[in-house]
């Protein structure tokens, strides 16, 4: 099968796609052929040797949809033929609460989806619903399961509170929009580029700020008049804003740091605020099945922003690189 392997960290010149065993499936495992994948910022972050755990030879890619064309011994309720989608969050653990010690994602250390085939547990493979196309159901999981947990789980978001959800256009910056619109938050999002935050609104956004603006945070103020729940996934000075955006009372959701520490943080603002400062990452496999339910019920579609082939995995990367997209980067796998 045709796969893209990395081998050794460094640029978008270390992506080789190459001609590999297809896996055979265990006990307990299927074997899926990929109608299309899609890409996350960590498939970087494993390029570029940045993530915890990364081995090579690795097949990245956490994202998956496509066929089941053999089962494992033990596999129920999947027969040859299922068109489904992959759960990336392997191994949770027994306690919904956090993630276990063999907890892992997939495509760092298993090899992912970024290839014709992947072999996964059965238990973390739910049939694709009919409503979403092939492109749709790749581009769902990972992001879209961060983002049902930050809001839902973790954060308790309520119809009517006020949401922010800084640096929009990312993949769960995009499903994070989707589901607070969908059961009546009021969204505001933060963005450098104005046509993001337009098209922010046009998914139902009641407004936001370009936060390369001197005071942005006083301008969210104003508009927002106060916040009951921010998702961050981008940590320095930002934090420090969200902070002082926050009513008393109010819950900070936070899974990133892309802009690395928070520098000088004022604990005094956190504790006479009474705030909540929640972190998470991923989510169980009951919360998997509640983004699907989720998506079903409201019959939302994931943005697909762009469709690159396999092929041109190297342009990808580079494309994501440059930070420019509105939703989610999706691979489209060569039959």
């Amino acid at each position: 099968m045709k796969a893209v392997v990395i081998r050794e960290t460094g640029g978008t010149e270390k992506l080789l796609l190459e001609e590999v065993p297809i896996p055979k499936v265990g006990c307990g495992e299927v074997l899926i052929r990929l109608h299309y994948a899609a890409m996350n910022r960590r498939d970087i972050f494993v390029r570029m040797g940045l993530y915890p755990g990364v081995k090579f030879p690795s097949i990245p890619g956490a994202d998956g949809a496509g066929e089941v064309v053999s089962v494992g011994e033990g596999v129920k309720g999947l027969g040859k033929g299922s068109n489904v989608l992959i759960n990336p969050a392997l191994n949770w653990g027994d306690n919904p609460r956090f993630t276990g010690k063999e907890f892992s994602i997939l495509g760092v250390p298993t090899d992912g989806t970024h290839a014709q085939y992947v072999k996964v547990p059965a238990e973390n493979v739910v049939k694709k619903p009919a409503f979403l196309s092939w492109e749709e159901g790749a581009a769902l999981p990972l992001a879209g399961l961060t983002a049902y947990r930050a809001l839902f789980t973790r954060g308790a978001l309520r119809e009517g509170e006020t949401v922010v959800i800084p640096g929009i256009g990312g993949g769960v910056a995009t499903f994070l929009l989707q589901m607070a619109v969908a059961v009546g938050a009021k969204v505001y999002v933060t963005s450098s580029d104005e046509k993001k935050i337009e098209q922010a609104v046009k998914l139902g956004a009641k407004g936001g700020v370009n936060y390369r603006t001197p005071d942005w945070g006083k301008e969210l103020k104003e508009m927002t008049g106060g916040v009951d729940i921010s998702i961050d996934t981008i940590g320095g000075d930002t934090f420090n804003q969200l902070i002082h955006l926050a009513r008393p009372g109010s819950r900070i959701v936070t899974f990133g740091a892309t802009t690395g520490p928070v520098p000088n943080l004022i604990m005094p603002i956190v504790f006479l605020k009474q705030l909540d400062i929640l972190g998470t990452t991923m989510g169980t496999p009951e919360e998997f099945q509640g983004l699907i339910d989720f998506y079903e019920k409201h019959s939302i579609h994931p943005i697909v922003d762009t469709i690159f082939p396999l092929e041109q995995i190297q342009v990808a990367h580079h494309y994501m690189e440059q930070g420019n997209q509105f939703g989610k980067i999706v691979l489209k796998i060569p039959q």
